[in-house]
């Protein structure tokens, strides 16, 4: 059985990272959070003031940056590291969130983060989640599944994960964020979310989470199948 790369694109909260996380436990590949590096670049620009729109200094903050992760042995999660220093709780702030969308559309930041996803990834035997891999990452990739849901089953979902922070938001607010996240997400020139040609749609709105893994495990299990297959047939 060849390792193959597993690309999950889809809207925010719709449990993405939840599942790519599990599936890639289940198969013994590698995770890669490519949200969390767009989260690591916004970080880096907001503690040093520097503006978005300011491209020359955008631009030379992704040359000075080192984005990578880290394997919590006790959580078994990777977590974000920004220039050695683990900043998984800082990326996931709301103020974060607000702010994301709008460095994910300068062209820079996408060429720079897509480089290193596809150093990442080179070897195969990942699993990568984001808005744009199934298109622009690895258009190649043997499994895509495109998730969705319902925009006020996300902002619930994202509320709770606030709240086990410390972080109180109202429900309205997170949606008017995932609402502009969507809007932005879909509509920037460079790399836009959305559904590859052959990507397998999984809206998660009323479904578990293990009902998510196993979705995506049975869709994996039917590639290297028919991999398989092919290959002794050929």
């Amino acid at each position: 059985m060849k390792n193959i790369v597993i690309a999950i694109d889809g809207y925010s909260s719709c449990g993405k990272s939840t599942t790519a996380k599990a599936v890639a436990a289940e198969l013994g590949y590698a995770y890669i959070d490519t949200g969390a590096m767009y989260r690591g670049v916004t970080l880096y620009l907001l503690e040093h003031n520097i503006s978005f729109e300011d491209l020359p200094r955008v631009e030379e903050a992704l040359h000075q940056m080192q984005i990578t992760f880290k394997r919590n042995r006790r959580s078994g999660r990777n977590e974000l590291c920004l220039d050695g220093s683990i900043r998984e709780d800082e990326i996931r702030q709301m103020r974060i969130s607000n702010a994301v969308s709008e460095v994910s559309v300068i062209p820079a930041v996408r060429h720079a983060m897509v480089r290193q996803q596809q150093r990442m990834a080179r070897k195969r035997g990942v699993v990568m989640d984001g808005r744009d891999i199934g298109t622009t990452v690895f258009p190649d990739a043997e499994v895509k599944i495109f998730m969705t849901a319902d925009v006020y089953t996300r902002a619930m979902r994202r509320q709770v994960e606030l709240a086990a922070k410390g972080e109180e938001v109202s429900l309205d607010d997170i949606v008017q964020n995932l609402q502009k996240r969507d809007y932005l997400d879909s509509t920037r020139a460079e790399s836009p979310l959305r559904r590859a040609a052959d990507a397998v749609l999984l809206d998660t709105s009323h479904i578990t989470l293990d009902e998510q893994v196993d979705f995506v495990l049975e869709r994996v299990s039917s590639v290297l199948v028919d991999g398989l297959r092919a290959a002794e047939n050929g």
